[in-house]
């Protein structure tokens, strides 16, 4: 039997939306807190700027080095094993904070952060395929916005829950006099002992919770579907690798692009904002928006999908508005007052696009991972893999930024859309890679 063919009833989607739901409000929870560790780590550590970026690497190279890994893992145990293990990775990552804020030691912090990453790896190799099985493929686009919608909630949450939990009012004169060095030998080493073991209760608490839920998986009443053990007469398992899939490769690629953009759009927009006069306390706000603006995005798609337009039709709309809007960010200028503030017209043209953004992830995964029968973990992690985008392509929004300004950076947004267009209307019918060769001709 094909995945598609093991669709549940709509009767049987409230407990697995519910539970995919959560796996992916914890997505959010542990990976958008990541923008305030960098600083966190970089005061208590004493760290270098560029050592501080190394908890991006740490946490989101997982993903190209343990997909296959992953891969191979459900293809032994399956889908809702797989998720019971990447809970449990994800909890032996958050409880080597402990040892790591006792001693004070940057490297125990990394590695819980590649190991929690690990888990993340499994766990979307495992869920974003799921979320499309379990219902009509039709509607997927519209399944995989409500779990966009969950994830992106927890990245607001995040770090203001970190900020609420760990950091006190009177840290700001803290960091100040630490960066200054106005403080020095065993009075700094006690202060900056007692800033880093602030993680040490809430990493324990939320070990906890991460290890008991994948318990409860064990519990929950989920469909298991077990990649591997298809039928040999499935759609396409006739094939020998999934690189027989032009569509899933192409796909692959489109998602390495789109989470490029999407993380462009956000990481990089304080730094925007300021270079137009605005202080760190007002740009701080505009991430925010942008994330907002995905809210609005995964909202469309769970009013529209599939009932009002088709999620192909729906990915070719949005790669098409991301491709306008980066134009608008690259070449329209105008002042703007909004919310209280002074700024180029450009910035809201770069927030506009979590629109878009949150409709492209939710549109290529459906089309890139359908028909693949036996191949479809393998598949999967070759997606997942590709989320990898998030670590390179800022470099090189970087590298143009620091030689010709940080508005003309955002011309990297331009080829990243046009990717996204040729794959939302050619790219995903490609079915043997003999249909590209004679397009190119």
């Amino acid at each position: 039997m094909t995945p598609e063919k093991k669709n549940i009833q709509p009767s049987g989607y409230l407990i697995p939306m519910l539970t995919l739901g959560t796996l992916f409000f914890i997505f959010g929870l542990v990976s958008w807190v990541n923008a305030i560790l960098i600083p966190y780590f970089k005061v208590a550590c004493e760290l270098t700027h560029t050592q501080s970026y190394l908890v991006a690497l740490a946490f989101y190279i997982a993903y190209l080095v343990m997909s296959i890994p992953a891969s191979r893992l459900l293809n032994k145990v399956g889908y809702k094993r797989g998720i019971m293990i990447g809970l449990w990775f994800m909890a032996a990552g958050t409880l080597l904070f402990v040892p790591a804020a006792y001693t004070r030691t940057y490297g125990i912090f990394l590695t819980g952060l590649f190991t929690i990453g690990t888990g993340l790896a499994i766990l979307q190799t495992a869920a974003n395929p799921y979320v499309v099985i379990i219902g009509p493929i039709e509607s997927a686009a519209r399944r995989i916005s409500i779990m966009g919608l969950c994830n992106k909630i927890a990245g607001i949450l995040a770090p203001l829950l970190f900020a609420a939990v760990i950091l006190k009012s009177s840290d700001s004169v803290l960091f100040e006099m630490i960066r200054n060095n106005a403080i020095e030998g065993a009075e700094k080493s006690a202060m900056l002992d007692e800033l880093i073991r602030r993680v040490i209760v809430p990493y324990t608490l939320l070990s906890s919770f991460l290890f008991l839920f994948g318990c409860a998986i064990r519990l929950i009443r989920l469909p298991d579907i077990t990649p591997g053990k298809e039928d040999e007469d499935a759609t396409h398992t006739d094939r020998d690798s999934i690189l027989d899939y032009p569509y899933l490769i192409l796909g692959a690629v489109a998602i390495f692009f789109h989470v490029a953009a999407q993380v462009i759009s956000i990481d990089t927009v304080i730094s925007y904002a300021e270079m137009m006069g605005l202080d760190l306390n007002e740009a701080k706000i505009f991430p925010s928006i942008t994330m907002s603006c995905a809210l609005v995005g995964y909202g469309l798609g769970i009013l529209l999908i599939p009932r009002i337009i088709s999620q192909k039709n729906m990915l070719r709309i949005s790669s098409t508005a991301g491709l306008v809007l980066s134009l608008c960010v690259c070449l329209v200028s105008g002042h703007v007052r909004l919310f209280g503030m002074d700024t180029d017209a450009s910035i809201w043209f770069l927030c506009l696009m979590g629109v878009p953004n949150a409709l492209i992830y939710a549109g290529i995964w459906p089309l890139a991972i359908h028909d693949l029968g036996r191949w479809t973990s393998r598949g999967s992690s070759l997606m997942v893999m590709a989320l990898c985008g998030n670590a390179f392509m800022p470099v090189i929004y970087g590298l143009l930024a620091d030689s010709y300004g940080l508005r003309v950076g955002y011309v990297v947004l331009i080829p990243c859309f046009i990717y996204l267009m040729f794959y939302a209307f050619y790219g995903h019918k490609i079915n043997n890679w003999s249909q590209l060769w004679k397009g190119i001709r």
